[in-house]
């Protein structure tokens, strides 16, 4: 099975839920104690980047018992992730100490998430899981303490927020929302490269929604930023949980104003006008120079594969 195969137009990794969030189960601890004892439960269990997997042959599997993932050395605190046909599905960190210990193991691997991914080692119907497994897992480990008070605080809810015993003050955790744009003039699109990428990668432009700002104001702020093109007709096409840590990417298309592009080389190695030729053979690695667009896990990916679907009528 192919990435495309994997991820078809309009749908990138970590969309799609399978779980039933059962939310109505986070303030019940005596019903989250017993899910944890269920025969059936399960957990991800997430180490910075990575997943902790079972190795099983050629396989792998990410999705671990609660025994297993406590026997690999996972912390016994977890996070309710929700429901999967009545069975509880759980997120679970792990020390940087006990996950160095797993290293050349031949049952168990630390495996990063964004290769598993990519190559289809994690069934893509489970990725929208495992998102909120490391999104919650990272959160928890970064806010330990009071941003009100410094007390160290507790976890609460199934993991879904932290309470301070000294001030009473209730953390919740946080996503940050991300505007990434196809941006087109006629039948030429945008798109640049950080120094980051895959040598010959192009993608489309992205940046972070600022305070007090529309998702169209943070469209056209962003291009005119980093690549000096003034944009019009913003529409919403679709969003993407992106778990590094915890965004959710906004993809959107413009209409360009103008094509003298002026490059930020601070946020940019390089930005340019493809025709659809030539985007096309990007996007299915056909491309004479070895240039590439977004692979298909991601929404850039399926931006631009709109585009080139449907044409104009993509940025009207």
């Amino acid at each position: 099975m192919s990435a495309s195969d994997s991820f078809p137009l309009g749908k990138p990794a970590f969309v799609g839920n399978i779980l039933d969030r059962a939310a109505h189960l986070r303030t019940n601890e005596q019903k989250l104690l017993s899910l944890e004892s269920d025969p059936r439960a399960r957990a991800y269990v997430v180490s910075r980047d990575s997943l902790v997997v079972k190795r099983e042959g050629e396989a792998s599997r990410a999705l671990l018992t609660i025994n297993e993932a406590l026997t690999f050395g996972a912390n016994p605190g977890t996070v309710f992730l929700g429901l999967r046909d009545g069975a509880p599905v759980f997120g679970m960190g792990i020390a940087p100490q006990a996950a160095e210990k797993l290293i050349g193991r031949e049952d168990v691997a630390v495996s990063e998430l964004r290769g598993m991914a990519m190559q289809g080692t994690i069934p893509p119907e489970q990725l929208s899981a495992v998102a909120a497994a490391k999104s919650l897992v990272t959160w928890h480990q970064r806010h330990g303490f009071c941003a009100n008070c410094g007390a160290r605080t507790a976890m609460r809810e199934g993991g879904w927020k932290r309470e301070c015993p000294a001030c009473k003050t209730e953390h919740f955790p946080r996503t940050d929302p991300v505007v990434i744009m196809m941006v087109a003039k006629g039948d030429k699109c945008l798109m640049g490269r950080q120094s980051r990428f895959m040598p010959g990668m192009y993608s489309c432009l992205a940046g972070f929604v600022e305070a007090a700002e529309t998702i169209e104001d943070a469209v056209k702020r962003e291009v005119f930023e980093e690549a000096g093109i003034r944009c019009a007709d913003v529409a919403y096409y679709m969003t993407q949980p992106w778990p590094y840590p915890s965004s959710l990417m906004i993809g959107c298309t413009a209409r360009a104003l103008n094509e003298d592009i002026v490059i930020d080389r601070s946020e940019l190695e390089d930005a340019r006008w493809f025709d659809r030729d030539e985007a096309r053979l990007m996007l299915t690695r056909q491309h004479p120079d070895g240039l590439a667009g977004p692979h298909p896990f991601a929404i850039a990916h399926h931006l631009l594969g709109r585009w080139l679907q449907e044409g104009d009528n993509a940025t009207r």
